[in-house]
């Protein structure tokens, strides 16, 4: 298939949060599959993400303007299966959108941060053919809006190098992430209770996080409530007390434990490599109480098993869709069960590798980004 794709490409950096995987994952899958991606030409889709304010209008008509007219050209010479785009909804234009189906190029959006970010779904997102929704509890939002939904894992793919088990393990129980209270809390009662990690992200050491902002005025103070309250409702004030209160982090265990992100091959190799590899599921939101948040499954219950590690994640709604619990990979539910379930697989290589090799096989098999586009054309009929 021809696939014009718009996954946060950019021409340049940008100070917002990681996006260039997107890209390197769709445009692998893409090409080993034999699909041609497409292009516009001189458009940022990842400057969408930043703090345009008064400027993004500008933004919106200089980007779907020129994607517009490149795709007339190439659709005239050639036509377009699809339209694929990871769009946040300030970076769509409906009419742009239309324009494009109007053209006879079904468009579908990718967005996996549903459940963070939406009570409901916003009215941007309306006039995309369909949805690639991959958090399980994000459907009913969908449904309710009234419309189209494919419930299809996160997109994730991999070189072919990377599709066997390692042949050697490094001794350590490996968590790769950034920062947040949430997950501090977590770590912090599991490694009181005898966990022994291998921390590698941004934020873990004291200084190294977000600084602090300045003092504001009476005036904005006011503006920042009213924008809350709209967003979050008198409930989330109460939620956010909680966050308030919550415990204090334990810098003094991450000052020997957290070291630097890791990046590219270093990434891969230590996910692959590391006796067990964690993931954390939870996420910050006031519509949640800190002791409590809420969890859906990410992109990490896709990329580890797939790099063929021995996983054990943080459960969430969805992930006895993806995988057979106990034989591809393993789950826990709190800071205990965290400490035990890694124990028991450290101590275990038998079952490592048997984790190992039978979540590799799941996720290459089921849940590829080839197998979700498969699953896309059959649903729009194209493609044949």
């Amino acid at each position: 298939m021809r696939i014009f794709l718009s996954c946060q490409q950019a021409l340049r950096r940008h100070e917002v949060p990681a996006y260039a995987f997107w890209e390197y994952y769709f445009k692998g899958s893409f090409a080993e599959a034999g699909h041609e991606v497409l292009e516009a030409p001189g458009v940022d889709w990842a400057e969408g993400l930043t703090a345009l304010g008064d400027t993004r209008a500008a933004w919106l008509d200089r980007t779907w303007s020129s994607t517009i007219s490149y795709l007339k050209r190439e659709h005239a010479r050639r036509p377009i299966d699809l339209f694929l785009g990871y769009l946040f909804p300030d970076q769509v234009d409906p009419q742009a959108v239309r324009q494009i189906r109007d053209l006879g190029i079904p468009c579908v959006n990718f967005f996996c941060d549903n459940v963070r970010e939406f009570t409901r779904i916003p009215t941007a997102y309306r006039d995309f053919d369909l949805h690639w929704v991959p958090e399980s509890e994000a459907r009913p939002m969908y449904s309710a809006a009234g419309l189209p939904q494919l419930y299809a894992p996160m997109p994730m793919w991999t070189s072919p190098a990377m599709r066997t088990v390692p042949d050697t393990e490094k001794a350590e129980v490996l968590f790769v992430g950034s920062h947040d209270d949430l997950r501090q809390a977590l770590l912090d009662e599991a490694v009181g209770l005898g966990l022994s990690l291998s921390l590698h992200g941004s934020g873990w050491a004291p200084g190294t996080g977000t600084a602090s902002p300045g003092r504001i005025g009476r005036a904005a103070k006011l503006a920042n409530l009213v924008g809350f309250l709209r967003k979050e409702g008198p409930r989330g004030l109460v939620m956010r007390e909680t966050y308030r209160r919550r415990p204090r982090p334990a810098f003094s265990w991450t000052m020997s434990h957290a070291k630097p992100a890791l990046l590219g091959d270093d990434y891969f190799k230590a996910t692959r490599e590391a006796q067990v590899v964690l993931g954390i599921n939870r996420y910050p939101s006031f519509r949640h109480p800190f002791s409590r948040p809420g969890a859906y499954s990410r992109l990490r219950d896709i990329e580890a098993p797939m790099l063929g590690a021995c996983y054990l994640t943080e459960w969430a709604p969805g992930l006895d869709d993806l995988y057979d619990i106990g034989s591809e990979i393993e789950t826990y539910r709190s800071a205990s069960e965290l400490v035990e379930k890694s124990s028991r697989l450290v101590s275990d290589p038998a079952h490592r590798m048997s984790l190992r090799k039978a979540g590799q096989k799941r996720a290459l098999a089921d849940h590829s980004i080839r197998r979700s586009i498969e699953r896309v054309a059959e649903f729009l009929g194209i493609g044949k």
